[in-house]
């Protein structure tokens, strides 16, 4: 049973955000009324502060790092699937393969710098790097902790991170932060059959309108797990289309032998990677690192009682 702050012995995990979901998801869900001083909306940057205080009360975490898409789609991944994310590059540029920008709402992208440079004011990690999504950062991130881990995020293809053997959940924000889910090893078996160790391999087969990936046809959520558990893995289902006396329907057989190509590639990128480099000490800052830039910042977006909060819930003293 997770303990919340108002337990007592409290338990502290490693806390690791997935940043671009919380602030889209702030983004959308305040209007655009709400504005700092000079009238620009800044709903993403206050419900941002919000998100994050409140989930760090109710899991007092120990290290607190932010993962951030400095590449969020790599060219890696783009010549394994061409289709991946492609619906999401602004028209603008989509002729400029160089500058393939993702499609950003205009009153989103300067609060999305506003919370890059709170974060950094403060002393928060804040990690991202060319070649890695901020799903791979925090990859790297679980992949190299040494103490139980809970990664915050509303993409589940991260649930491909949780590990019960290694202490590992996933905190779903999908349904609000009110409403937390806590993913674990137990929890991806009732929903869908299969562990964490296996659900990449799961989403792969069953596609991803949302990432450009169409998945294996005929493939839904059912049959994608009761595949992946008979036969464990991309090469474990190529070697049973193959073979002729394992049972497998007409169909499915014949769809898995004409999407080879696009299993063992697709399946690379949806696997996240754990390469990326990280900072020698994650250790979360006891005092408030650049105390004038946070003032100036508080003062420009008018969110002083937001950063107070989110300080005090952090244990980060702010020393003038």
């Amino acid at each position: 049973m997770v303990k919340t702050s108002t337990d007592t012995n409290v338990e502290t995990r490693n806390l690791y955000f997935d940043t671009a979901t919380l602030y889209y998801r702030a983004f959308f869900a305040v209007p655009e009324s709400i504005t700092a001083p000079d009238g620009t909306p800044s709903g993403a940057v206050r419900g941002f502060l919000d998100m994050v205080s409140a989930i760090s009360k109710q899991f007092p975490p120990n290290e607190v790092v932010f993962a951030w898409d400095d590449d969020w789609r790599p060219q890696w991944r783009v010549d394994l699937i061409p289709s991946y994310k492609l619906h999401r590059i602004d028209e603008e540029t989509s002729d400029q393969p160089d500058a393939a920008f993702e499609v950003v709402p205009d009153a989103l992208s300067p609060q999305i710098n506003a919370i890059a440079l709170i974060l950094d004011a403060i002393g928060l990690p804040r990690i991202g790097q060319i070649g890695h999504e901020a799903d791979d950062v925090l990859g790297a991130l679980v992949s190299k902790a040494t103490s139980a881990s809970d990664v915050v995020t509303g993409d589940r293809d991260l649930f491909q991170l949780v590990s019960d053997e290694d202490d590992i959940r996933v905190i779903s924000i999908t349904k609000g932060v009110k409403k937390l889910e806590v993913v674990d090893d137990s929890y991806l078996v009732n929903r869908y059959g299969i562990p964490g160790n296996q659900y990449a391999d799961f989403s792969m087969l069953r596609g991803d309108a949302s990432d450009g990936l169409p998945g294996v046809k005929g493939i839904g959520e059912k049959t994608a797990a009761k595949l992946i558990v008979e036969h464990q893995d991309v090469a474990g289902l190529i070697t049973a289309a193959k073979d002729d006396q394992i049972p497998l329907a007409p169909a499915v057989r014949r769809n898995l032998l004409e999407s080879q190509a696009y299993m063992k590639a697709a399946s690379k990128v949806v696997r996240v990677k754990t390469s990326a480099k990280l900072p020698k000490s994650l250790a979360r800052p006891t005092k408030v690192k650049d105390p004038e830039a946070l003032q100036e910042l508080t003062e420009a977006w008018g969110i002083e009682r937001q950063i107070k909060r989110f300080l005090k819930t952090l244990n980060i003293e702010w020393v003038a």
